[in-house]
């Protein structure tokens, strides 16, 4: 009788624990990786995907219509290696209303199409950055109030676009991080989908949040 009513008892445990779980658990998102062709690109499509997302890579010449049609619920632009190459990720930005996150060249792509400037960074290449928050909002809650991040610098946001607030800073770049005022979009200079930022995994997860509630 003993042993019956433990292998009901821990059973029972077991099914709260995973009931728990559930409640908890976001639903499953589809989110577009905009390719930028930075070498980081496939990492990111991967952090998503091991956070139980529908996640997919797209060309950044996909028409919007195509976007449009994949019914995403946010969208990431990658890095890359320069402006020119960037498709049409500023008519993204302009006509899809959806949460976006801007990593490296995307984070320099919102800075740019909403009107701010961007140029050489004191410190080019990639290299282990403290960074401070300046403002913990929805896409940096439980980072701060200082972490390690990987970034380049070879070119960085100089000055935030009207209707930006600043988010993070650095010793070497004042806009590491930033969002639009109104809409949700973010830009973050430094890469949360790499091994060596801190803390990258909660930056995306609260991503998908934001994504989740918009």
């Amino acid at each position: 009788m003993k042993l019956s009513y433990s292998v009901k008892y821990y059973s029972r445990t077991i099914l709260s624990i995973i009931a728990l779980h559930k409640d908890k658990h976001m639903r499953e998102l589809k989110i577009l990786v905009i390719n930028n062709y930075g070498q980081f690109c496939h990492l990111i499509h991967r952090s998503v995907r091991d956070l139980d997302m529908d996640t997919k890579i797209v060309p950044n010449t996909t028409p919007i219509e195509e976007i449009l049609d994949e019914e995403p619920d946010g969208l990431i632009l990658s890095g890359g290696p320069t402006m020119e190459r960037s498709g049409m990720c500023s008519e993204y930005l302009e006509s899809i209303d959806k949460p976006v996150l801007g990593i490296c060249l995307g984070h320099q792509l919102i800075a740019k199409t909403f009107g701010g400037e961007v140029g050489p960074g004191a410190s080019g290449g990639y290299a282990a950055i403290k960074i401070e928050i300046v403002d913990e909002d929805e896409l940096l809650k439980g980072l701060g109030p200082t972490m390690s991040v990987w970034a380049s610098h070879a070119d960085e946001v100089a000055s935030l676009p009207e209707d930006f607030i600043q988010l993070a800073r650095s010793d070497i770049c004042e806009y590491e991080a930033m969002r639009h005022v109104e809409r949700p979009i973010f830009g973050v200079q430094w890469h949360p989908e790499v091994a060596h930022t801190e803390k990258g995994e909660k930056l995306l997860e609260n991503f998908l949040e934001i994504c989740e509630t918009y």
